[in-house]
């Protein structure tokens, strides 16, 4: 795969969500992630905001629907049956992504280094589709469709509610970074996951399954 630099550094989004037919996957999820310095200068630049600025979208400004920076602990989707609790990723020293552990089937992973979900900018949530014994959080994830809502309970006690705006599953040799990972001026989530068919050679799946979703 061919980087795509956004600043000084890029950051490999590889994400280890597991087949459940063998091995963990080589590489798991594969696209590229937003670099490090964009990622820090988004989570400064958005700690404090929690009104909508001038440059925010039109949505943003009527609304005043972004919050301060606060890390999420809990991630409900009723339409797919997901309750689940939060552990930060960090970028390991290989450039990439850590994975929530493999052995847990009902846990989802927030990019530490980004915005939080709520929060002005984009911010990645990552879930496992399926282990080598089960099923697991994300297993419905290609369900969603637009207009579903779901909420992520966050650290300052409050509730940051989201609607799908669409969901598109794209080959993990031609995933478009920019488009799911570009910053943004109001508060946007993206839900990761594992999608298309399952390469027992390279122990991994052929796509990533990303749901669109914003602030409401």
């Amino acid at each position: 795969m061919t980087a795509i630099f956004w600043g000084t550094a890029t950051l490999v989004l590889a994400v280890s969500l597991l087949g459940g037919r063998g091995d963990p996957p080589a590489a798991g999820l594969g696209p590229h992630a937003p670099s490090a310095s964009s990622a820090s200068a988004s989570a400064s630049a958005s700690a404090s905001a929690s009104s909508p600025a001038a440059g925010a979208s039109p949505e943003a400004r009527r609304t005043g629907k972004y919050l301060s920076r606060s890390a999420p602990t809990r991630l409900r989707i009723p339409d797919i049956d997901v309750d689940a609790p939060f552990i930060d990723l960090d970028v390991a020293a290989s450039g990439e992504l850590e994975a929530p552990p493999p052995d847990d089937t009902n846990l989802v992973g927030w990019f530490a280094g980004g915005a939080s979900p709520g929060e002005r900018g984009t911010s990645i949530i990552a879930g496992h589709v399926d282990t080598k014994t089960s099923a697991a959080v994300f297993a419905r994830l290609s369900e969603l469709k637009k207009g579903d809502r779901f909420e992520v309970k966050r650290a300052d006690g409050r509730k940051a509610e989201f609607v799908v705006d669409h969901a598109e599953s794209f080959a993990k040799d031609d995933f478009p970074d920019k488009r799911v990972y570009a910053d943004t001026d109001d508060a946007q989530i993206r839900l990761i996951t594992c999608a298309g068919d399952y390469d027992r050679k390279a122990k991994d799946y052929t796509e990533n399954l990303v749901v669109f979703a914003h602030l409401v």
